[in-house]
C-alpha cells in the first residue's frame, strides 16, 4: 500500500481535503444535535464526550487505528498494528494505493480518521449523563480497537473477510452505524434507566443546527468515500440528499398523523434516519431506490423507536433506532436494489437475481450488530469492575459528570 510518487491528482486531492473537513463538521454537530435533544443540565456533558473523541481517536487512529484497519491482514479479520503506526514509512510524496485517484496516503489516513471520530461519539447519546467520563475513555478505546477497527478492516481493507465474501458498504452502514447502533442498545441495557427519563429536548434550534451541520457533512460522508470525483461521486452526493429528504418528510407525515401536529424533532430525526440508510448504498442504487430507502428509513425507524419506548429501554437520543436500524436496514436493502449500471463495481442485487449477494449483505448486518452488542455489553462489565461506570444519583440529577472524576 505504500507507493512513493510525484505524481499529484491536484482535482481529487483538493476534493478529499474538503471531505475530510466535511466529516470533521460532523462530530461537532452531533454534538449540537445531541445537546438540543438534553435536558439543559446536561449539555456540557453530552459536548465533552463528542470532542473527547475528536481528541484521544485521533492519537489511537495515529498510533495504531489506521495500520489495525488497513495494514497487512490477518486471516482477514484486523491489520498488522505495527505495519503504518505512527505512520511509519509514510512520506510527504507517498501516494494511496487502494483505487487509482492519485491521492497522498496522508490524505486517506485523515479521512478514515474523520469516521473513526464520529463512530463512537454516536454511542454517546444512548447514555447521556449516565456515564463516569473516566469509564467512558476506557470504553472509548476498548471499543475503538476491538469492534470499529477489526470491522473497518473486514468490510473495506482489500484483503478483508467481509470484502471477499462480496459484502458492499459504501460509507459506513455497517462499519459505522450498525455497530454503534447496537453497541448503543447494549450500553443502554447494562446501564440502565436514567433517574429522570424525560423525552421533551430542552433547544429544539440547537438540534436544528446539529441537524444541519450533520446533513452537510454526510455529503463528504457519502460522496467521498468514491476517494475521488466521478460518475459514482455524483450519483452518490444525489442520493444522500434523496435519502434525507424522503424519510425526514415520511417520519414527518408518520408523527403528524399520529399526534395531529407537524413536529420538528421528529422531521429532523427522520433526516438523519435517513442519511443512516442511504449510507451503504449511496453509491451503488439508482435515483429511485435512494428514495424508496428513504421512505423505508422513515417508516422502520419510527416504528423501532416506538419498539423501544414499550420494551423501556431507554435509549436517551434513539441512537439504536435511528442509527442501528437505519444503518442495517440501508446494507440490507442495498442487496435488494444494487445495479451494476448505477456502478459497475457493485453487484446485483436481489431484484436482479443476486441472490448471493443479499444473503452476504444480511450475513453482515448479522454478524455487525451481535458482535457489537456482545463486545459491549462485555467491556462495560470488565470495566465496571476497575472504575465504577454509572454516576450515583445525586450527580446525574445535579452536577455535569464530566466534573467528578
Amino acid at each position: 500500500m505504500l507507493a512513493d510518487s510525484p505524481d499529484l491528482n491536484i482535482g481529487n486531492t483538493a476534493f478529499m481535503l474538503v471531505c475530510s473537513a466535511l466529516v470533521m463538521l460532523m462530530t461537532p454537530g452531533l454534538a449540537f444535535f445531541y445537546g438540543g435533544l438534553v435536558t439543559k443540565k446536561n449539555v456540557l456533558t453530552i459536548m465533552i464526550e463528542s470532542f473527547a473523541s475528536l481528541c484521544w481517536t485521533t492519537i489511537l487512529w495515529f498510533s495504531v487505528g489506521y495500520s489495525m484497519c488497513f495494514g497487512p491482514t490477518w486471516h482477514g479479520i484486523v491489520g498488522d498494528p505495527t505495519y503504518f503506526a505512527f505512520l511509519n514509512g509514510v512520506r510527504l510524496n507517498t501516494i494511496y494505493v487502494g483505487n487509482d485517484a492519485g491521492i497522498p496516503l496522508a490524505l486517506h489516513f485523515v479521512y478514515q480518521m474523520m469516521f473513526a471520530i464520529i463512530a463512537p461519539a454516536l454511542i454517546t447519546g444512548a447514555f447521556a449523563n449516565r456515564v463516569n467520563f473516566a469509564a467512558y475513555l476506557l470504553f472509548l478505546t476498548a471499543w475503538l480497537v476491538f469492534v470499529y477497527f477489526p470491522f473497518v478492516h473486514m468490510v473495506w481493507s482489500p484483503d478483508g473477510l467481509f470484502l471477499k465474501m462480496g459484502v458492499l458498504d459504501f460509507a459506513g452502514g455497517i462499519v459505522v452505524h450498525t455497530t454503534a447502533g447496537f453497541g448503543a442498545l447494549a450500553s443502554v441495557i447494562f446501564i440502565g434507566r436514567r433517574c429522570d427519563s424525560t423525552d421533551a429536548p430542552h433547544n429544539v434550534p440547537l438540534m436544528a443546527l446539529g441537524a444541519g451541520l450533520l446533513w452537510f457533512g454526510w455529503f463528504g460522508f457519502n460522496a467521498g468515500s468514491e476517494i475521488g470525483v466521478d460518475w459514482v461521486t455524483v450519483s452518490s452526493f444525489v442520493n444522500t440528499q434523496l435519502g434525507a429528504a424522503f424519510a425526514g418528510f415520511t417520519w414527518l407525515v408518520l408523527e403528524w398523523a399520529s399526534v395531529r401536529r407537524p413536529n420538528f424533532v421528529g422531521l429532523l430525526t427522520g433526516a438523519v434516519a435517513g442519511l443512516a440508510a442511504i449510507t451503504p448504498a449511496a453509491a451503488y442504487v439508482s435515483f429511485g431506490a435512494a428514495a424508496v430507502i428513504g421512505v423505508s428509513a422513515g417508516l422502520v425507524c419510527y416504528y423501532a423507536v416506538a419498539v423501544r419506548k414499550i420494551a423501556g429501554w431507554d435509549d436517551a437520543l434513539d441512537v439504536w433506532g435511528v442509527h442501528g436500524v437505519g444503518g442495517a436496514l440501508g446494507a440490507i436493502l442495498l442487496g435488494v436494489f444494487a445495479a451494476r449500471s448505477w456502478n459497475p463495481h457493485g453487484a446485483a442485487g436481489l431484484l436482479l437475481g443476486g441472490t448471493r449477494f443479499f444473503l452476504s449483505q444480511c450475513i453482515a448486518v448479522i454478524a455487525s450488530a451481535a458482535w457489537a452488542f456482545a463486545f459491549t455489553y462485555t467491556a462495560l462489565w470488565l470495566i465496571d469492575r476497575v472504575t465504577w461506570i454509572r454516576v450515583d444519583a445525586e450527580t446525574e440529577k445535579l452536577v455535569p459528570t464530566f466534573l467528578r472524576s
